[in-house]
C-alpha cells in the first residue's frame, strides 16, 4: 500500500531521507573534488557539519581579529609604512 513520507533535496535536486544527508551533499558540492580518485569532500563535509559550533566560533573570532587588524592599520595611517619598516625612495629607471 502507498504511504507518504518526508524527504529533503539538496541544491542539485537530489533526494535524501534526512536533512543532514542533504546538507552534507550541498557542503561537499561547495568543496568540490578533493584528492585523487574518490573525493574526500563528503567526509570533510560531514566533519564540518558535526563541528559546526566550533567552526562558527572560529569564524566569529576571525571576524573580530580582522576588525582589530583594520583598526590598527587605520591608526597607523592607512597601513602603508609601519613599525620599523621604512619605504625606500623610488629609483629612476636606467
Amino acid at each position: 500500500m502507498a504511504h507518504t513520507g518526508t524527504g529533503f533535496f539538496d541544491r542539485k535536486g537530489h533526494f535524501f531521507k534526512t536533512a543532514r544527508e542533504a546538507t552534507v551533499s550541498d557542503l561537499a558540492g561547495l568543496l568540490g573534488q578533493i584528492g585523487e580518485g574518490e573525493s574526500l569532500a563528503p567526509g570533510i563535509a560531514y566533519m564540518l557539519l558535526e563541528r559546526r559550533a566550533e567552526i562558527e566560533r572560529l569564524f566569529a573570532e576571525h571576524d573580530v581579529m580582522l576588525e582589530e587588524e583594520a583598526a590598527m592599520k587605520a591608526a597607523r595611517g592607512g597601513g602603508e609604512a609601519h613599525g620599523n619598516v621604512a619605504k625606500l625612495p623610488s629609483r629612476p629607471a636606467h
